[in-house]
């Protein structure tokens, strides 16, 4: 009996170590951070993309860990109105002459039933880097149908006062600083 025993948690702690994280590439063409921040006080409400973002996603499943690493480049914002993405463009907002990138780097968290809930981690925006968590409102990771790899993706949200990241332009105009940050993503695996 201490044998058979034995045998399976040796058995379980090979297995264990053979277990590793895996990674995956983001989709660049099914990856899309998107935003709305407020105009003139509530007047309205301005919606863009970001069209470039890049990185990496890591998941262990079996541990219930995992990574994100993603880079967005801000010079791709996209309003739907070149005039306005020009402003945003400048000093006044994301002065990516300056600023070319802005990243979030987090650790995959809250686990329920095999996928994760939330990301938490720092969002690096116009030279400032804070604290920001992500809530994972879908999460799923299936063969892609059509390239036959195996791709992870979610929707993630957050809300975060872009003040907080010296980007205030608008505030002396009424401008609420709260942006709501929404990312759908998708990774293919490595």
């Amino acid at each position: 009996m201490k044998t058979a025993l034995f045998s399976i948690g040796l058995v379980l702690a090979v297995g264990g170590a053979w277990a590793a994280p895996e990674t995956y590439t983001i989709d660049p063409t099914h990856t899309y951070p998107s935003f709305e921040a407020d105009h003139m006080g509530g007047m309205s409400v301005w919606r863009g993309k970001f069209k470039t973002s890049s990185g990496t996603v890591t998941l262990d499943t079996a541990a219930q860990t995992g990574a994100v690493d993603i880079t967005i480049d801000p010079a791709s914002i996209d309003f739907g109105m070149d005039a306005l993405d020009a402003e945003a463009k400048g000093p006044d907002l994301f002065d990516v002459a300056k600023y070319p990138t802005a990243t979030y780097k987090g650790k995959l968290a809250d686990f329920r039933n095999g996928a994760p809930t939330a990301v938490i981690g720092e969002f690096t925006l116009h030279g400032v880097t804070r604290p920001l968590t992500l809530t994972i409102r879908s999460f799923k990771c299936a063969p892609n149908p059509m390239t036959k790899k195996q791709t992870c993706g979610a929707d993630a949200v957050a809300t975060f006062n872009r003040a907080d990241y010296n980007m205030d332009y608008g505030r002396a105009f009424g401008f609420r600083m709260g942006v709501n940050l929404a990312i759908q993503v998708e990774a293919w695996k490595n």
